[in-house]
């Protein structure tokens, strides 16, 4: 497949520090319903498929709209979606505070993945733009914001939601303002950038790093590369969402103390994700997506069955390993496809939410039907899907 070059701009920094900053607040809000999951199961008496099929609905609907927004964005751009997709995920937080049934939470999931199905392949469109010839740098700077948007999840739950509750969970609200007023300014410099390059008549597209490629061929990457994105979804999802339910069952562990090793598993995430993307640059796409995946596999497999001071050490070593690849399975889709780089963006991330919804609710019903220590094994065993990686195409970089 070929590609079009063009002239390399400078990187505009404040911006791409910037839509990370609201990538954090977007993913934030999102990270609030996992947070939630041990006040809803001890307040509201919610079963784990319960409180699985709230984290479905959340990222079924970010999931499934995520790549028909990039699509619909990159046959015509619309800057404003971004301040707008916020305002979706405020209205949907302010009806989650006050919803007093379970039927209420599933509406105000639905506004919360509205939100993130419209930011998500916006802000990576962004992110792109303001990158100039720093592309690897500018989409980590992108992800690590909603990553650590989501590892604070762990900390709101321990410290503002279990202790304050709803009102703990009213204080977001105040970020998500300051998000809806910084999207509307980088709205604006992004209307700005699509107006020069109409006037210039060149339109900005992504140099690949991999080899000419057929129609085939890049079909059966993206397979393969999607398949990667729901092995690693499913696992992640299992360690946030559910692992603190196994800490306190296995280990006695307070909810508290295990929130904190679920934070510093996603915390040290937040690092590998920030290096996945300059690391790509340099060693290749290909090659760093195999080390993330690959080497986390024995850790997966024997965390279930460690003591406990081993607990949190394989804890690091597998949050830091498995999410360098995050950033770089978003850049390696928009090089197998660099004429829609919204639809990419979209799919990839569209698709790590979805497999999250998915594997929520399937863990939740295992956990149910099976016991919280046949699944944990059971998810620890599918990591082993993650070979797949050695059958991606190889890219020109790191050669």
């Amino acid at each position: 497949m070929s590609t079009t070059t063009v002239k390399q701009s400078n990187p505009v920094y404040p911006i791409m520090v910037s839509i990370g900053v609201c990538h954090l607040i977007n993913d934030t809000m999102q990270a609030v319903i996992p947070a939630m999951f041990p006040l809803l199961e001890r307040d509201l008496g919610l079963t784990f498929t319960q409180l699985g099929l709230i984290s479905f609905v959340l990222n079924m609907v970010a999931s499934l709209l995520q790549p028909a927004v990039g699509f619909m964005t990159d046959r015509k751009p619309f800057p404003y979606a971004l301040p707008l997709g916020m305002v979706s995920s405020f209205i949907g937080l302010t009806m989650l505070i006050l919803a007093g049934e379970y039927w209420m939470i599933l509406v105000s999931v639905l506004f919360l993945g509205l939100g993130s199905a419209i930011f998500h392949p916006e802000g990576s469109r962004v992110s792109f733009m303001a990158a100039g010839n720093k592309r690897g740098l500018a989409q980590s700077i992108y992800q690590v914001g909603g990553n650590s948007g989501q590892a604070l999840a762990p900390l709101l739950s321990a410290f503002i939601i279990l202790p304050f509750g709803m009102y703990g969970v009213s204080v977001i609200l105040i970020f998500t303002s300051i998000g809806i007023f910084l999207l509307t300014k980088i709205s604006m410099w992004y209307k700005r950038q699509l107006e020069a390059e109409k006037r210039s008549k060149i339109k900005k597209m992504l140099i690949s790093s991999l080899p000419p490629l057929t129609k085939k061929q890049v079909g059966m990457a993206l397979l393969v590369l999607l398949f990667i994105i729901f092995a690693r979804s499913f696992y992640v999802t299992n360690i946030t969402s559910f692992y603190v339910f196994y800490l306190s069952e296995q280990y006695g562990m307070s909810v508290e103390r295990g929130q904190l090793f679920i934070f510093i598993f996603m915390a040290v995430g937040v690092v590998g994700t920030f290096f996945g993307g300059p690391l790509s640059d340099r060693f290749g796409r290909k090659n760093i997506i195999l080390l993330s995946v690959i080497a986390p596999i024995p850790f997966c497999l024997a965390l279930p069955f460690v003591p406990l001071p081993a607990v949190l050490v394989l804890l690091i070593i597998i949050g830091l390993l498995i999410m360098v690849s995050f950033t770089v399975t978003v850049v390696y889709a928009q090089e197998l496809v660099p004429s829609k780089i919204g639809t990419m963006a979209g799919l990839t991330v569209g698709v790590a939410f979805g497999m999250g919804a998915i594997g929520s609710v399937v863990i939740g019903i295992l956990i149910d039907k099976m016991g919280i220590h046949f699944t944990m094994n059971a998810i620890s065993v599918l990591t082993l899907l993650l070979l797949v990686a050695f059958f991606l195409p190889r890219d020109r970089v790191g050669d």
